[in-house]
């Protein structure tokens, strides 16, 4: 595991020998190598999970601490429905304590005052506390969210470990300029942290959008009040935990579990907080944005929604490009902002393509996420759950042909059938809006010309797939989609060094990478006057 590239596990591709994760069958989840627990082949049975929830508090200053108001809500467990934890609701009174905590370790604690080494040890630290309890994350992460144990055990807490690590590297790394001016004057550029940064993460990548936002943040020296989806809040729980035992100062990272409209809503307008990063919805980020500018100005970025064309070119090996443009769909029960939602086939390879995609999803294995070799979990929750079977429902009225799924899957909790429709046009609803759920839309294309303004053509721009052979068919649309990210024979590679964000209104920003530092960072320029200098 550790010899091989994390992003070839969490993504797609034919251009490597490596095999996907999803695509192994046969293979015990991590949990069934301890021996500690059986189950049944029935898709209706749900397996206990192997893990305890120990942490249901706040964590504010470094302790785990009851909302002032002292309210709690259920966490819901998506196979079936049923409260897994009451989970303390935090609110603006919350929001404010957090923040004072915050600003303290910033204005007066050790975070930002300490050598960026010292940081970056800490940060290292936290990664092999990772690593010890990748196994009780990630049956966390799975219980709470519905998606597949191995997907959460084999990759995305890796991920999380290994996106700590790259920050950790980049602490000591940070630095300006000494920049030529005119005149007898001393020029210097510094890099400064941005203050008490405010983070609004989503609930379909819980671990991974927090060691985005952590990560850059805590590199560059800032400290957090960070407010989990109220759907997904245990994870990040005991990934604070872990991070106090890592050794970092108290006050730095503070973790409220909430609702939008209340501690989402306290942290985007908060007058204390410099910053502020959002994943989510467009037009909870339309929110996210007003609420800022109409407070202190805060700098905002954002990772909203998309509608992600994926595009199978006329030359494309079709059992391939089938398989990969199921991945690019159904990935994470769809519930994926680049999801590849729009698929865009030529019409050459159209009629055969859409009998194997069919084919492909009444194959794919649905069920409880616990059990080995599954490929699809239940959506989050009912809302979700609801909202896709009202798309399904909009596509079969407005004329689209619906080649396999379309209704629940089983007789209790939120899932799914994996569904394919064809014959879609541009301007059905279940083409320009996002779905967020495991429903493929096949439309059909003549030419380049025809399919890059198709594929332009929508108010989103966060990133594309293009399945092509020819070197010169790809470099065309690589340049030619207005997206933040172009994935060419493969999809989801999400490496900790790629940096993602979107065009129009799929954000403002990037994460991941070096350009999520920018994020972090206040430029400050130093001019100061020579005399009589030996040399400008």
């Amino acid at each position: 595991m550790a010899s091989r590239r994390l992003s070839s596990l969490l993504s797609r591709s034919f251009m490597s020998s490596s095999p996907s994760l999803f695509a192994l069958r046969g293979k015990e989840p991590l949990m069934m190598n301890r021996g500690a627990h059986r189950y049944s082949n029935h898709a209706e049975d749900t397996i206990t999970p192997p893990v305890k929830v120990e942490h249901t508090q706040l964590l504010i200053n470094g302790k785990f601490v009851d909302a002032a108001s002292g309210k709690t809500f259920p966490t819901l467990d998506p196979r079936s429905g049923e409260v897994i934890a009451q989970v303390a609701e935090g609110d603006v009174e919350d929001v404010n304590r957090a923040v004072s905590a915050a600003r303290k370790a910033f204005d007066e604690g050790p975070w930002p005052r300490m050598t960026a080494y010292e940081r970056s040890k800490i940060l290292l630290r936290f990664a092999d506390l990772v690593d010890k309890h990748n196994d009780e994350i990630a049956a966390l992460e799975t219980w709470d969210n519905g998606k597949p144990f191995e997907q959460s055990a084999k990759v995305e807490v890796p991920m999380l470990a290994r996106v700590f690590r790259y920050y950790a590297g980049w602490a000591d790394k940070i630095h300006g300029m000494t920049v030529p001016g005119d005149g007898s004057h001393h020029v210097q550029t510094l890099h400064e942290p941005i203050g008490v940064a405010g983070q609004i993460i989503p609930w379909n990548f819980p671990l991974l959008m927090l060691s985005w936002k952590l990560g850059p943040a805590l590199a560059c020296g800032n400290t957090v009040v960070l407010k989990t989806a109220e759907q997904t809040p245990l994870s990040a729980l005991l990934v604070g935990r872990l991070l106090y035992e890592a050794g970092l100062p108290e006050g730095v990272v503070n973790i409220v579990s909430g609702f939008g409209p209340t501690a989402g809503s306290a942290i985007a307008s908060h007058m204390d907080i410099d910053k502020v990063a959002f994943t989510g919805s467009t037009g909870v980020g339309k929110i996210i944005l007003e609420l800022a500018s109409k407070s202190n100005l805060k700098a905002v970025t954002l990772e909203l929604g998309g509608k992600s064309p994926f595009i199978v070119c006329e030359d494309a090996d079709v059992d391939q490009a089938v398989e990969l443009a199921h991945f690019a769909l159904f990935f994470n029960q769809g519930q994926c902002c680049c999801a590849g939602s729009r698929t865009f086939v030529h019409e050459r390879v159209y009629d055969e393509f859409v009998e194997k995609a069919k084919a492909r999803a009444i194959k794919r294995a649905v069920g409880d996420p616990f059990k080995s070799g599954i490929e699809q979990g239940p959506q989050v929750d009912s809302e979700q759950f609801k909202k896709i079977l009202k798309f399904i429902k909009h596509g079969v009225e407005n004329g689209a042909t619906l080649q396999a799924g379309g209704d629940r899957f089983g007789s209790k909790g939120y899932y799914i059938q994996p569904t394919v429709f064809s014959d879609v046009k541009d301007d059905m609803l279940i083409a320009t809006d996002e779905i967020f759920g495991p429903v493929q839309t096949i439309l059909k294309f003549k030419n380049l010309d025809e399919v890059i303004a198709r594929a332009n053509n929508s108010r989103y721009g966060l990133a594309a797939g293009v399945f092509t052979q020819n070197l010169d068919t790809a470099n065309r649309l690589m340049r030619a989609l207005r997206v933040g990210s172009v994935w060419i024979n493969c999809f989801d590679v999400f490496d900790a060094t790629i940096p993602f964000g979107g065009y129009k209104m799929s954000g403002i920003g990037r994460e991941k990478g070096i350009y999520s530092l920018n994020n972090y960072l206040q430029v400050k320029a130093v001019v100061t006057a020579i005399k009589n200098p030996a040399w400008l």
